[in-house]
């Protein structure tokens, strides 16, 4: 793993009561994808990208569990995209959040909406809930290997035969050279935006807050847990958006 992430041990990064203080007070920012998301790379296209295999893999789709939906962009493009109702989970740590992202997809047109104010690790929904799951920078918040475990099964469970995951991500690498320099590409994209400071400041707050796998390794453990077609959408530098299939 990168110097960058591994020099504070998982035990010492944020908790989750940090990261929902720190989300509760940013719901205007992340509502709006262009200031949301202008520390992604490609974060737009990326949303865009999912949104369009979505409607394709699954064009009959009725449920969605958004995980981390923050202000909602997600299922907003989704509900938008689909062009009829779709009924929505809604999973976020921050209240907030979770209200302004069912204030949107009211305004847009969407079926039932249950909002689920918790963490990912010990949400508990019925088997075979919904059609699409998308995971849009959530997933980063894992530490421990048991709990990437726990939590790909837990969607592959909720997920009806023929339904699909959606991720978009921070990732980083296996191969040591190889993170170094997707690393060091992605601090070039961030000094262009706001120089070397705001470079600094980012690469603190993930490697205090953050804790990704590769996209390797994450492939492999939906493949484990029984996913097919798994399958890459998008990647540069250290971020990428994947899925795969139930059945």
């Amino acid at each position: 793993m990168n110097k960058l992430l591994s020099t504070l041990p998982l035990a010492d990064k944020s908790s989750v009561e940090q990261i929902r203080a720190r989300f509760d007070g940013d719901v205007e920012r992340f509502s709006n994808l262009e200031t949301g998301q202008v520390a992604a790379l490609d974060g737009r296209l990326m949303l865009e990208t999912i949104t369009a295999a979505a409607r394709g893999c699954i064009p009959q789709a009725r449920g969605v569990l958004d995980l981390g939906c923050g202000a909602g962009n997600y299922s907003l493009m989704l509900q938008q995209a689909y062009g009829r109702e779709l009924d929505f989970h809604l999973v976020d740590l921050s209240q907030p959040m979770l209200d302004r992202a069912q204030e949107r997809l009211r305004e847009a047109g969407a079926g039932e909406l249950h909002l689920h104010q918790s963490d990912l690790r010990t949400l508990d929904l019925p088997e075979g809930e919904v059609d699409i799951i998308v995971a849009a920078a959530v997933l980063h918040h894992l530490r421990e290997e048991h709990e990437w475990q726990e939590v790909f099964a837990s969607l592959y469970r909720w997920l009806r035969p023929g339904g699909w995951l959606f991720i978009s991500d921070l990732v980083t690498h296996d191969d040591p050279q190889i993170d170094a320099q997707q690393w060091d590409a992605y601090g070039r994209y961030l000094e262009g935006l706001k120089g070397p400071a705001y470079r600094e400041q980012v690469f603190a707050y993930i490697a205090q807050e953050d804790s990704p796998r590769s996209l390797a390794f994450q492939l492999r453990l939906m493949e484990q847990v029984g996913f097919t077609s798994c399958e890459v959408l998008h990647k540069h530098a250290v971020f990428a958006a994947f899925g795969g299939r139930k059945g």
